[in-house]
């Protein structure tokens, strides 16, 4: 089994959960709820792994926290 690690983000005109995985062309979706968007967002990981697996244009790393005065 394979993961994958998802950014989202909350749109704040429509507050829709929007989510990518980085470096996965096409891997993105959106949805009302985040149960939704990680079942929108699993669902379109199988479909483009049908064509074979992907070569990842990068790597999800992580988050920083970064305070600017």
């Amino acid at each position: 089994m394979k993961h994958y690690s998802a950014v989202v983000e909350r749109c704040p005109h429509t507050g829709y959960f929007v989510g990518f995985i980085p470096g996965f062309p096409g891997a993105h979706s959106q949805a009302e709820t985040l149960e939704e968007l990680q079942r929108n967002l699993k669902e379109v990981i199988e479909m483009l792994l049908e064509d074979g697996e992907p070569v990842l244009e990068s790597e999800f790393i992580g988050v920083q926290d970064i305070a600017v005065a």
